[in-house]
C-alpha cells in the first residue's frame, strides 16, 4: 500500500487543502529540498506548460508504481507552481493536480491525501445547478456547443423538408438547449408547421452541466415555447440510460416504428456530446432476443459486443431520416492513465485558454465553467470501470464506427456552413471552421475542438 510518511513543506501560495491537520509547528516550518526538485526560490523555471505536463506524467507514473516518496515530492512542486487563480496553464495544471490527489488517495492509505481529497470546501468539485435561463446563457458564451447546434439544425431542416411529422430524439448533454432555435426555424419555414415530437432520455443527471428542474418541467416550458411559435409539440421522457446503451429508448422507438411503418414521420436522431458516455469497453452477453432488445444485432457466431457498437447497429435498424453526431475531438479511452492524462492535458488547455478571452477572473460563470472541466479531468484520471464515463473518441474513430454500422456520411450544405461562420463571427477571433470531407470541425487557434457529422442509412 502507498504510504506517505513525511509531510511536504508549507505551500508558497498557502493553498488551504494542502495543509496537513496532523502536522505540528516544527514540521510546518521545516524546509527540505528534495533531490532533483527545485527549492522554493527556483520554482519559476517550472512554469511552462510542457514542464507542467511532464511533472504531471511523472507524478501519475509514481502513483501507478506506488512510489509514495516521489509522488509526494512532485505533488509539492505542482502545488507551488499551479495556483488555482493563476494563468490558464496554471489553472489547467491545478485541475490535474486535484485529480492526481484523488487518484493517490484511492490507491493507498495515506491519511493526509485522504484528507485532501475529502476536503469539502476545497477539493470537492461543486458543479452548479443551472436554471433554464442560466444554462441557455451559459452555452451561448462560446461556440463549444453553439457550433454543433447551428450545424445540426441546418442539416435537420434540410432532411425533414416535406414531412408532416418530425420526431426528434434528442440525446444531448445540454438538456434540449438546441431545441428552441430549431423550433423557431421550423416556424419560420412553414405557414402550417409540422407536428414536432420530442423524445429525451431521462438519465442524464450524472454529469455536468446540471439542471435545477425535472425534465417534465423542462418539457412543459418547451411545449409552451413551441405554442408561442404556432408549432404543435409533443414531449416524451424515455426512462433510459447511457449505461446500457439507451436500450429502453431503442426498444420504444422500435415499437413505434413497427406500429407506423409507412408513416410520413421523419425520425431525427440528434446526438450532441452524449454518445461518448455509452460504455465502449464493456462486453455483454446476448442470450436471446426475448431478454435483450439488442440481441438481434449479433450474428449466430457472436455472443458479445460493446454497448456502443450495439447502440449504433440498433439505430441503423430503425432506418432514421438523419443522424447527427456532434462531439469533442479527442481520444480519452486508453486503459493507461498516463496516456489519458497526456491526451486530456493537450486538449483541455483549450477551454482554459478561451476562458481568458471572455470571462473575467473571479466571475461566477468562470467558476461554473472551470468546475465542469475539473469534473471531467477527475473522471478521466481518478476513475476506472463504469465510474469513468468520460470516454471520448476522435472524429475518425466515430466515422469508422458509423460506417461499420452501415451509415454513410453526408455533407453539410452551403447554408449550414454560412450559418456556422456567421455564428463564429460573434465570438473571439481565435475560433475557426474547417471542412474535412463531409464533416465540419470547430477549431481554436488551429486546433480541432468539436466535430459535427451527418449520417444517412446506407
Amino acid at each position: 500500500m502507498m504510504q506517505f510518511t513525511e509531510a511536504p513543506p508549507q505551500p508558497l501560495h498557502q493553498m488551504t487543502p494542502f495543509s496537513n491537520p496532523t502536522m505540528n509547528k516544527s514540521q510546518i516550518h521545516k524546509t527540505r529540498p528534495w533531490l532533483g526538485f527545485p527549492t522554493s526560490k527556483s520554482l519559476g523555471s517550472f512554469g511552462d506548460a510542457n514542464c507542467m505536463e511532464q511533472l504531471l506524467v511523472h507524478c501519475a507514473n509514481a502513483i501507478e508504481s506506488n512510489d509514495a516518496t516521489l509522488a509526494q515530492q512532485i505533488l509539492w512542486v505542482l502545488n507551488n507552481i499551479a495556483p488555482p487563480d493563476g494563468d490558464s496553464n496554471q489553472r489547467l495544471t491545478c485541475g490535474f493536480l486535484r485529480a492526481l490527489i484523488a487518484c493517490a488517495a484511492k490507491s493507498g492509505s495515506c491519511k493526509m491525501l485522504a484528507a485532501m481529497a475529502n476536503a469539502p470546501s476545497n477539493l470537492a468539485i461543486d458543479t452548479h445547478k443551472f436554471s433554464v435561463i442560466e444554462l441557455a446563457s451559459f452555452v451561448d458564451l462560446t461556440p463549444w456547443h453553439r457550433f454543433g447546434f447551428t450545424a445540426a439544425n441546418a442539416a435537420i431542416l434540410e432532411a425533414v423538408e416535406g414531412y408532416s411529422v418530425i420526431h426528434i430524439v434528442d440525446l444531448s448533454l445540454t438538456h434540449c438547449m438546441q431545441i428552441p432555435t430549431l423550433i423557431d426555424a421550423i416556424a419560420n419555414r412553414h405557414e402550417v408547421p409540422p407536428l414536432v415530437k420530442l423524445t429525451v432520455a431521462a438519465a442524464v443527471e450524472d454529469f455536468p452541466p446540471k439542471l435545477d428542474l425535472s425534465y417534465e418541467e423542462l418539457g412543459s416550458k418547451l411545449v409552451n415555447f413551441a405554442m408561442s411559435k404556432n408549432v404543435m409539440m409533443e414531449f416524451r421522457v424515455s426512462p433510459s440510460s447511457y449505461k446500457d446503451g439507451f436500450a429502453a429508448l431503442i426498444e420504444q422507438l422500435r415499437v413505434q416504428h413497427l406500429v407506423y411503418p409507412e408513416s410520413s414521420e421523419a425520425l431525427v436522431i440528434n446526438c450532441h456530446m452524449m454518445l461518448h458516455y455509452i460504455p465502449e469497453e464493456t462486453l455483454v452477453s446476448i442470450p436471446s432476443a426475448n431478454s435483450n432488445p439488442y440481441a438481434f444485432e449479433c450474428s449466430s457466431t457472436s455472443t458479445t459486443s460493446s454497448f456502443r457498437t450495439m447502440f449504433l447497429s440498433a439505430l441503423r435498424s430503425l432506418d432514421p431520416t438523419i443522424v447527427i453526431l456532434v462531439d469533442e475531438d479527442v481520444d480519452l479511452t486508453s486503459n493507461n492513465v498516463v496516456c489519458r492524462l497526456r491526451s486530456a492535458f493537450n486538449y483541455l488547455w483549450i477551454p482554459y485558454d478561451t476562458m481568458d478571452t471572455f470571462l473575467p477572473r473571479g466571475s461566477k460563470e468562470r467558476q461554473w465553467y472551470e468546475a465542469d472541466i475539473c469534473w471531467k479531468i477527475e473522471n478521466v484520471i481518478a476513475h476506472e470501470g463504469l465510474q469513468r464515463v468520460e470516454r471520448l473518441e476522435t472524429k475518425s474513430q466515430w466515422v469508422q464506427r458509423m460506417r461499420n454500422a452501415n451509415f454513410h456520411g453526408v455533407s453539410f450544405g452551403e447554408e449550414a456552413v454560412s450559418e456556422v461562420k456567421t455564428m463564429l463571427d460573434e465570438h473571439a477571433a481565435g475560433w475557426g471552421l474547417k471542412k474535412e470531407e463531409e464533416d465540419l470541425v470547430l477549431t481554436w487557434k488551429g486546433h480541432n475542438v468539436v466535430f459535427a457529422t451527418a449520417w444517412l442509412p446506407a
